[in-house]
């Protein structure tokens, strides 16, 4: 069972990372395509929920001596150094890049909102109740909205918004995976997934995607202040009935991509040059102007799988936890090989 259910979990996180990945791929040609714009907009409503969702369901050990450490050590170490990365490219590309520590870059945020939502679990857990915590957190994410200049600065936008996913993976237990994972709900989920992308494809206004980032106050998000906390309570209702559906579709058996869950940090952390790269490449142009789409799901596809292949992982450690060990076993072993 504990197998199993680690097999879940790595599967969840797997299918997760490749949506981020083709979600990326597919974002500058989304206002080109009504079924982009649509699966664009879907992935969006659950792929980084469900990702924090997972990180609060294994943070159980928070209280745990030397967890704290871990953290700032798996997560603050690649945030700064992607961070100087990101920076010193920029710099060197348009010249006119002003270094700044807690602005995170593009798909930074993350790393930076998961070490600040366990912070702040440190200090919900104090409440004790679970429906009290979750209607604090709740309430924190559709009043953070009101503040006026919030945004990415400390990433604190989408901290506050997308806390209660975290605090909720935190109150879930392994028998809620067990329930939602029965056949009967499995196929509900399923049948609730295809009618959300059939409605979104159907209507979905243009302005709502604004909502998914979570990046942005109301006033940003050009909405009328009386009515904002009502589309943000709508939207976490949209994100969590999405997110359950997504949980409850996973398989739960091995399969040949499961391990590769255990890599999801090297793949998210380097995918965004990959995709950058892209962009400057001639295939760019050449799927812009055929509209063969279908090329940014095989790129995501194989993007993914490349880079949680063992290989790239043991070369990328050093600069990722600033690991040495594994390479130079990985450099002794392909010496031996070739000798």
């Amino acid at each position: 069972m504990s197998r199993e259910r680690e097999s879940y979990f790595d599967n969840a996180k797997f299918i997760l990372i490749f949506l981020v990945v083709f979600g990326h791929f597919i974002s500058p040609h989304k206002e080109d395509s009504d079924v982009l714009y649509t699966i664009y907009n879907f992935i969006y409503t659950f792929h980084m929920p469900a990702f924090i969702l997972i990180g609060g369901f294994f943070s159980k050990g928070i209280k745990k001596k030397g967890y704290f450490k871990k953290i700032f050590r798996n997560l603050l170490i690649p945030y700064f150094i992607f961070q100087l990365l990101n920076f010193v490219i920029l710099r060197i590309w348009n010249g006119t890049e002003n270094f700044t520590l807690f602005e995170p870059y593009w798909t930074l945020w993350f790393l930076l909102s998961m070490v600040l939502w366990n912070i702040l679990l440190l200090l919900f857990i104090k409440l004790k109740h679970p429906a009290i915590m979750m209607i604090v957190a709740v309430t924190i994410g559709v009043f953070a909205g009101y503040i006026q200049d919030i945004g990415t600065y400390f990433s604190l936008s989408r901290t506050f918004v997308f806390f209660p996913a975290f605090l909720g993976g935190y109150l879930l237990r392994k028998e809620h995976f067990s329930k939602i994972l029965r056949p009967e709900i499995r196929i509900a989920a399923g049948l609730i997934l295809v009618g959300m992308f059939v409605s979104y494809f159907s209507f979905f206004p243009q302005e709502a995607k604004g909502w998914l980032l979570a990046s942005s106050s109301y006033e940003k998000l050009g909405v009328e202040i009386g009515q904002a906390w009502y589309i943000r309570l709508l939207m976490y209702g949209l994100m969590a009935l999405a997110t359950f559906s997504f949980m409850a579709i996973v398989p739960k058996r091995k399969m040949f991509v499961t391990h590769l869950g255990t890599r999801t940090l090297y793949v998210y952390l380097l995918h965004g040059a990959i995709v950058q790269l892209f962009k400057l490449s001639p295939l760019y142009d050449i799927v812009e102007e055929s509209g063969n789409y279908f090329v940014l799901f095989a790129l995501a596809a194989i993007v993914t799988l490349v880079l949680a292949s063992k290989p790239i992982m043991t070369l990328a450690q050093p600069i990722i936890e600033l690991k040495t060990h594994q390479l130079k076993g990985y450099m002794n072993r392909k010496t031996a090989n070739v000798l």
